[in-house]
């Protein structure tokens, strides 16, 4: 019979957001916590978490609909027509 996972409950911590959940979970951790139940338990620190993601905190930046070429010729201009010319020149 094969061997089931230590399926256990476990608190996530985002530290970015000053927030954490109380959730099952296989993952293991060294570190712990004490609990608003006054249980302890193990502790996995994550960098990020929706609390903290720009996409679930409406945060997230907006993607330019504007095409990359357009937005290339808006910031260095449409420099590309006077060079044709310059090149037609230096061969006759």
């Amino acid at each position: 019979m094969p061997q089931l996972p230590d399926y256990r409950p476990v608190v996530f911590r985002d530290r970015a957001a000053g927030y954490a959940f109380l959730t099952r979970s296989t993952a293991t951790s060294e570190q712990t916590i004490d609990w608003d139940d006054g249980e302890t338990y193990p502790v996995v620190d994550v960098e990020i978490s929706s609390e903290s993601h720009p996409f679930y905190t409406g945060k997230a930046r907006t993607v330019d609909s504007e095409g990359r070429i357009a937005q290339f010729e808006r910031r260095y201009g449409s420099q590309g027509e006077g060079a044709g010319d310059k090149a037609s020149d230096d061969s006759a």
